[in-house]
């Protein structure tokens, strides 16, 4: 069993030419003091909030063509990208077709309300329209909660390691935020969490699945976390991988939106295949709903994303395809890493945390090599992990073979 471990702009005279004379208008400014570059520099931090400066950029998965170039790799050089945790199955054929429908039509802005796709997921989750929040990813809905529900006087709770987002959201509304450290065997410590709330919490974070761990919390522990919680605590469930889940005894959130204060977030990056695309949504009762639909910009989700959400849903198909690919797989990832004795969290995800001993950006460079992408464990404070996505039977088959040379060698 597995544990864990330009404002510059120069104001000058206008001069001319008339008959062979130079003419000078001479144009009265006030008297300013010219920064040079190097001062700009310096001022920056006074004109920037300070919680902005201490955040730290998203960094994503390694593109495929970003890999050629750095390595001199021929353009037929197969690459497998294993570090997003994208459906390597693609999207469903229903979607490309829908999105073929609508393309022609992308100079019109898109439905600002999302009418049908709401209308869709009203209909998938048996809840009204109104229960429905749709964002440009899941991620927006998190920015959303910042803006809608979070001043700089509360405080934010998630689990370490888990999704930097949820950190993320707290610095930029200069929230305090507690991070509390997962269990040995790397799930949510709901039971440390629960007693981490306070007057001041207002949000608090769990991811089900975890990223970067693939773990999920039981029913009876987001329960327990869920009961006497302060009238002004919103729980959220993120289960951008729900599709994923073997688990029956994981709770499904929808279950919880009309006795408590739960926002759900879903995602069709994931299983759907739709993560270019980037659409997500939010589920909560209407009241919650509506404050996010407050700070929400307009035009926020695409046509084509729309579009081809709203035939995702109708594939009955597609999920059953993602979970059967990701089952096979994820069976060949446990067999492979015990034979080479490696540690790794058995995950309900879409994805196997491993901790190969070895510095994981090693690891990660000699992978890149051999034309596989993944992920380090650097960024979650685990220097020897990786996480890799399950892929098709080759893809894994690569990753598998390349990872026992390295680790051979």
């Amino acid at each position: 069993m597995p544990t864990a471990p330009s404002l510059l702009e120069e104001r000058s005279g206008a001069t001319g030419s008339a008959n062979g004379s130079t003419l000078t208008a001479r144009v009265e400014v006030p008297s300013v003091a010219t920064p040079s570059a190097t001062a700009l520099s310096a001022t920056a931090p006074d004109i920037v909030r300070p919680s902005v400066t201490k955040l730290k950029p998203y960094v994503p998965g390694k593109p495929i063509e970003e890999v050629k170039r750095e390595l001199g790799l021929p353009e037929d050089f197969t690459i497998y990208k294993l570090a997003s945790n994208e459906n390597v199955l693609g999207p469903s054929p229903h979607a490309i077709e829908a999105i073929n429908r609508v393309a022609g039509e992308t100079w019109l802005y898109p439905d600002d309300t999302c009418f049908d796709l709401k209308n869709a997921l009203a209909s998938f989750w048996n809840l009204s329209p109104d229960h429905f929040i749709v964002g440009n990813g899941s991620d927006e809905i998190i920015h959303f909660l910042s803006l809608a529900l979070l001043d700089g006087d509360d405080e934010v709770i998630f689990a370490d390691p888990s999704f930097v987002q949820y950190k993320a959201a707290a610095m930029m509304a200069d929230c305090a935020f507690r991070a509390v450290p997962l269990t040995a065997d790397m799930r949510h410590d709901l039971k440390a969490m629960r007693a981490a709330v306070n007057e001041r919490t207002k949000l608090i974070f769990i991811a089900n699945p975890n990223n970067p761990t693939g773990t999920v919390v039981t029913r009876q522990e987001f329960e327990a976390l869920l009961d006497g919680l302060p009238p002004r605590a919103v729980v959220v469930l993120d289960q951008a991988y729900l599709e994923y889940v073997e688990d029956m005894n994981s709770p499904r959130g929808i279950e919880y939106i009309h006795e408590h204060n739960v926002v759900v977030l879903q995602t069709f990056s994931k299983a759907y295949a739709l993560a270019g695309l980037r659409c997500g949504y939010g589920i909560a009762r209407p009241e919650l709903t509506g404050y996010l639909q407050q700070v929400r910009g307009p035009f926020n989700v695409n046509m084509l994303a729309q579009a081809a959400a709203i035939a995702s849903l109708q594939d009955t198909a597609q999920v059953d395809r993602a979970q059967s690919v990701n089952r096979e797989g994820k069976n060949y990832f446990y067999t492979s890493f015990d034979e080479m004795g490696l540690t790794y969290a058995p995950t309900e995800a879409n994805f196997v945390l491993v901790d190969t001993g070895l510095p994981s950006k090693d690891v990660f460079q000699e992978l890149l090599k051999r034309g596989v992408i993944v992920r380090t464990g650097d960024p979650f404070g685990m220097p020897t992990w990786l996480r890799v996505t399950i892929g098709t039977p080759e893809m894994n088959e690569r990753f598998i073979s390349s990872l026992r040379a390295i680790l051979s060698g």
